[in-house]
């Protein structure tokens, strides 16, 4: 029987994360993995595939809708060749599987392929799908095994007509009508791919707004901006059936004024949420607790009840993000090392890569309102940058909110063009404890959309924005 410092169960941006740093630390390390092709959910079927779609979908936006405004002419009909996406998005998921197949060669890791499941708290047993197994021992064991796509208990997922994200990454034709139900991140930047295409998309949403987690700000703008491009949508909708006839389904929903609404389309998209995915843990046998949820429950540590076993991402609690995922295994890695490591929770970014963008980090204005909080808010808007002009990305703004006495900023929501990568800025100040005023004191480069960060900024200080 082989034996390890540690053996970590899950290869997503949490598992194989963990899996590095334990090697990099000096651990014996032992990866498992269910499937043939490392990375989990986020590179083969979730974070890095769908931005490869709406890449190419946004090309082809540009060369229908904008080329002409850049004086660019093409000559004959610009046509979608969806297969051809499909084949590049798999292109671009196959080259970053195999860089994580050379990082785990590079740092001696052994993989196993198979489903990882406990006989007590120091062995997995490693079923493999030719009907075989083996036994390895760890010291301490990490539990990575991620989410997948959740449902409504009445909704039956044939995978054809009634997909999940899994199923709308792999379409063979563009839908006529697409019907979403979750007004989220996953359903809204799935909608807006095919939307691009050509498909009519409709949004159904439980809650009264889009993106109701983050800042009601972000989510008025974005409504906006997506209805100005043809999506539509209905909040305050509650979907109580979901039947398939054929090549239609119907969508059956209550609005807010419980009066019956039907949507028919062509394909019905379900992007509720995810769910932990434990199925085949064996938990039980470690002695290992889970909640009613469906979640590994840990310290702040990550430690669960066990002490030797950790868990972390989508299968704990908190925001089902790759990036935290990633920073947990870190975490986990150093805490197992003897070493003091820490995660500011309120410090990890979210971000939707619809066009624009939206990203946000630290406390919502409704918080703030929430917690009693006094604050200061300074809000500039992308349109009066010359970088946006030139660009042609003139929706969004960008929002600071600081402490009223001690001009610390709690939070910063944004939406526009690359605002994915404008959030790191407001990630960092934050980290080290910024006001407003460090922030607008920065020499921001011109033209550029990060120069919206500084306004706003100036806004949040004492009200000086210099271009509004």
């Amino acid at each position: 029987m082989s034996t390890y410092d540690v053996a970590v169960i899950g290869s997503g941006p949490g598992g194989y994360v963990a899996a590095i740093r334990c090697a990099q630390l000096g651990m014996k390390t032992a990866l498992i993995e269910k499937y043939s092709s490392l990375g989990g959910t986020c590179l083969n079927v979730g974070c890095i595939p769908s931005k490869a779609l709406l890449d190419s979908s946004h090309h082809y936006e540009d060369a229908v809708k904008h080329f002409e405004d850049h004086g660019i002419e093409l000559t004959g009909e610009v046509k979608v060749n969806l297969q051809k996406m499909i084949e590049r998005k798999e292109s671009v998921v196959n080259q970053t599987v195999d860089g994580i197949k050379f990082l785990m060669n590079k740092n001696k890791i052994e993989v196993f392929e198979g489903i990882g499941s406990f006989k007590d708290a120091t062995h997995i047993e490693i079923s493999k799908s030719e009907g075989e197994s083996e036994t390895i021992e760890a010291k301490h064991i990490i539990i990575a095994t991620g989410s997948k796509p959740a449902s409504l208990p009445f909704i039956q997922l044939d995978k054809e007509r009634v997909i999940t994200s899994t199923e709308a990454l792999k379409m063979k034709e563009v839908p006529k009508h697409l019907v979403i139900i979750g007004g989220g991140v996953i359903g809204l930047e799935l909608g807006q791919v095919y939307m691009r295409l050509g498909a009519e998309v409709s949004v159904v949403e439980y809650m009264d707004r889009i993106i109701p987690t983050m800042d009601a700000a972000l989510s008025k703008e974005l409504t906006k901006s997506l209805k100005k491009q043809g999506m539509k949508f209905y909040v305050s909708h509650q979907v109580n059936a979901v039947e398939r006839k054929g090549d239609e389904v119907i969508i059956k929903a209550k609005d807010k004024k419980d009066k019956e609404v039907e949507f028919k389309g062509d394909y019905c998209l379900v992007a509720v949420g995810r769910k932990p995915f434990t199925e085949g843990l064996n938990a039980d046998a470690s002695g290992v607790k889970i909640d009613d949820r469906g979640r590994v429950e840990v310290n702040e540590h990550l430690q669960t009840n066990v002490k030797n076993i950790y868990a972390i991402g989508d299968v704990i609690k908190g925001p089902m993000l790759a990036h935290k995922a990633s920073e947990e295994g870190t975490l986990v890695a150093e805490t197992i090392a003897g070493q003091k490591p820490h995660i500011n929770y309120n410090l990890i970014p979210g971000v939707v890569y619809t066009w624009p963008e939206v990203a946000a980090v630290g406390k919502t204005e409704e918080q703030l309102k929430e917690e009693g909080v006094k604050y200061k808010e300074g809000k500039f808007p992308m349109r009066a940058l010359g970088r946006s002009r030139a660009s042609g990305d003139t929706d969004g703004f960008v929002k600071i909110l600081s402490d009223e006495s001690t001009d610390e900023v709690l939070g910063v929501h944004m939406i526009g063009a690359r605002t994915a990568d404008l959030i790191a800025e407001a990630v960092t100040a934050m980290e080290f404890r910024a006001s407003a005023e460090d922030i607008s004191r920065m020499s921001h480069a011109h033209p550029t959309y990060a120069e919206a960060v500084k306004e706003a900024a100036l806004a949040a200080t004492d009200n000086r924005p210099i271009h509004m």
